[in-house]
């Protein structure tokens, strides 16, 4: 009887023991199972290429249509283009993307290049320094002297300039060089010039504002806004004498088409607001007579009509105001 009740004891004790290991046991195949069965799920190559391709077409379909041609675009590298510029053929280098910004190179791109096996385009009739300030405007939105912002001044200023005089002054003498005749844009012998407002052109031999020449360039380019641009930046000049401004509206007729209304205007409405300073110089007298020989290309001589119908209309409108003003008699 004693041994009976022993064993029995010892049987119960070991069926106890055992229980909880068959338990941590099976707690550990099953967390094993678990782990897999989750490891496995993440990590099926199917699935993720699966994920992935609807996530890409998700972001793909809610880009518009051109912004994801140009980043497919943008994965490969642009083609340069190689540009001779000028009679002196001056090397320019550019990427094909940046210079189909502007749709005259679009056109030329895209259509037969003139050398097709070295991607060159030859302009032998524009200028090296007015080309270089174009590709810069292309790369970076802008071109020296760029259009800052005076915090303190609450004003656009051109970078590195001076204070100049407000308005235009005459210049001393009247002679075809350049550096005589106040060729240059707001320089006297006590104030030089921070910032060149003026370009030589070799094709005319003579200094002209810079801003109108990219204008026109930017014209011919198809680039609004730069010629926006231009034309803002043209507006914050000053201190600019007679002969320039006069040689430089001359050159604006010439090379922009009638149907302008934005730079021809703005000289007008400069030469009227300024008159009594065109008047006082001998350059006015000098720059009409020569104007019948399109000095300054064909079609330079319009601005002296156009000048003579502004005159017109201001008159007209001043004579107006002061009738409007003056009480009528019977």
């Amino acid at each position: 009887m004693f041994k009976r009740s022993f064993r029995t004891r010892e049987g119960s004790s070991s069926q106890r023991d055992a229980a909880p290991t068959m338990m941590d046991s099976q707690h550990r195949v099953d967390k094993s199972a678990r782990l897999m069965k989750k490891g496995s799920s993440a990590r099926d190559p199917q699935k993720v290429s699966k994920l992935q391709r609807s996530l890409g077409g998700e972001e793909t379909s809610r880009m518009p249509q051109g912004q994801a041609r140009n980043s497919d675009k943008s994965l490969a590298p642009s083609p340069i283009v190689t540009l001779t510029v000028g009679h002196e053929g001056r090397l320019f280098a550019a990427h094909e993307d940046v210079l189909c910004q502007a749709p005259f190179f679009e056109k030329v791109l895209r259509g037969n290049y003139l050398d097709a096996q070295n991607k060159r385009i030859a302009l032998p009739d524009e200028e090296p320094e007015v080309f270089s300030a174009i590709l810069e405007y292309l790369y970076k939105g802008d071109y020296y002297p760029r259009l800052i912002h005076n915090k303190h001044r609450n004003s656009w200023e051109l970078e590195d300039s001076l204070p100049r005089r407000a308005t235009p002054h005459t210049s001393p003498t009247i002679h075809d060089s350049p550096n005589i005749g106040g060729g240059r844009a707001g320089q006297t012998p006590q104030t030089p010039s921070a910032v060149e407002a003026t370009v030589f052109l070799s094709s005319i031999g003579q200094h002209l504002l810079r801003d109108t020449v990219i204008y026109c360039a930017a014209d011919r380019y198809g680039l609004e806004e730069l010629k926006r641009l231009a034309l803002r930046k043209q507006g914050l000049q000053s201190g600019i004498d007679v002969g320039t401004i006069l040689r430089s509206a001359q050159y604006c007729y010439a090379h922009t088409p009638d149907s302008d209304s934005r730079l021809r205007a703005h000289y007008l409405a400069l030469i009227i607001r300024c008159r009594k300073t065109f008047k006082r110089s001998g350059t006015m007298q000098a720059e009409m007579e020569k104007c019948g020989s399109d000095v300054y290309g064909e079609g330079s001589g319009k601005l002296f009509f156009d000048l003579f119908v502004a005159m017109c209309n201001h008159l007209d409108d001043v004579i107006e105001a002061s009738n409007a003003r003056t009480p009528k008699t019977i």
